[in-house]
């Protein structure tokens, strides 16, 4: 369907250049009874940049979105618009539209339709209706297709459509809710490679919501991470893989170990631990541990071993599938001696600490 419509810290002190936030929001709350859906968020989202909110279920990801959208109303903060304060504004007069992953399209009316109707609302003639729909149809790779009926295309060719239904309208915000996640892993993958042509094409700013880790990774500028309410961490994809400010950002973001050691919270990712051949000596200045295998995970690209260390605790280490296990990995139970760098070794804050 498409309609019109804190942590913490913000996540810019302001543009530099002097341009106002595409989306700026200030201490916003909201309840749904004794429910805290959203407990004082500050955030701060660039012009024309794809920026995802991540999270689990539950975390107040797509009811942000849903007050950014107007869907909803804050208990209590500010929500601007390229400066424009929006928060009591209705969804029809904010410069955003939404999509989700329910795109509903009209069944009785052809794509090119679909595409045109909001346009039509909005009395443009008949030739402009044409060149914007046409436009947006190339943009989605689905040039010549505006005469077939939605029955007629398939689940990914369906969201194209949903989408160039959004842009056409030429939104200050798109808001996408979860628009990829009725479509099977293949299909899903292709369409957040054509999301991200789109963005850079039109050069709309996209608000993307998604619980998957991978999806945030690959498609975003920045990356915002919810949990209960509040916004655990804000960065680039780069940042908040490598550089957790959380024990939450670190566990929820791809697969991490958790270390605690002398009342420090510390995290090292499993790619970056070696695990040792028999004759194979630790890297220089390597902190090395013992211990045997418990788990042999085969994944494709990689192999993960779960690590039960003799010192106690367990550790998962991956190891890319270049070549053929070694005898002593190739079955759980063996032993095995792993190894990292210190500066692989990630201190990172515990919930409210890192908030604060």
């Amino acid at each position: 369907m498409i309609a019109s419509s804190g942590p913490s810290q913000p996540a810019t002190a302001g543009q530099a250049d002097g341009v106002a936030p595409a989306i700026r929001v200030r201490g916003l709350r909201k309840n749904y009874g004794s429910v805290v859906a959203l407990a004082g968020v500050d955030l701060e989202i660039r012009p024309g940049e794809f920026f995802t909110l991540l999270g689990p279920s539950g975390s107040g990801k797509t009811t942000l979105l849903r007050l950014i959208a107007g869907f909803e109303r804050p208990e209590g903060g500010t929500i601007e618009l390229a400066g424009r304060e929006i928060s009591k504004v209705p969804p029809y007069d904010r410069n955003v539209n939404t999509v989700f992953q329910d795109y509903a399209l009209f069944p009785h009316m052809t794509v090119a339709e679909n595409i045109q109707y909001g346009l039509k609302v909005r009395r443009l003639g008949r030739s402009e209706r044409k060149q914007r729909s046409d436009r947006a149809l190339e943009m989605v790779r689905l040039a010549g297709l505006g005469d077939r009926k939605p029955a007629q295309l398939s689940g990914g060719q369906r969201q194209r459509v949903a989408l160039a239904r959004a842009i056409v309208n030429q939104p200050q915000v798109l808001l996408l809710d979860e628009p990829l996640g009725a479509l099977d892993l293949k299909l899903r993958q292709e369409m957040q490679l054509e999301l991200q042509h789109v963005q850079r094409e039109v050069g709309i700013t996209f608000v993307y919501v998604t619980h998957d880790q991978e999806e945030a990774l690959s498609m975003s500028d920045r990356i915002a991470v919810l949990s209960q309410g509040r916004i655990e961490q804000v960065g680039s994809p780069l940042e908040v893989y490598e550089r957790p400010q959380t024990d939450f950002v670190a566990g929820f973001i791809g697969i991490s170990n958790l270390i605690e050691r002398d009342g420090r919270h510390m995290t090292v990712r499993p790619e970056k631990i070696r695990l040792l051949a028999d004759d194979e000596d630790p890297p220089a200045g390597a902190h090395m541990e013992t211990g045997r295998i418990r788990d042999i995970i085969y994944v494709g690209v990689i192999t993960r071993y779960v690590v039960a260390l003799d010192a106690g605790g367990e550790l998962v280490v991956a190891r890319q599938n270049e070549q053929a296990p070694t005898a002593t990995h190739d079955a759980s139970g063996g032993p095995a001696r792993i190894a990292w760098l210190p500066d692989q070794t990630i201190t990172i804050s515990q919930g409210e600490d890192a908030r604060s």
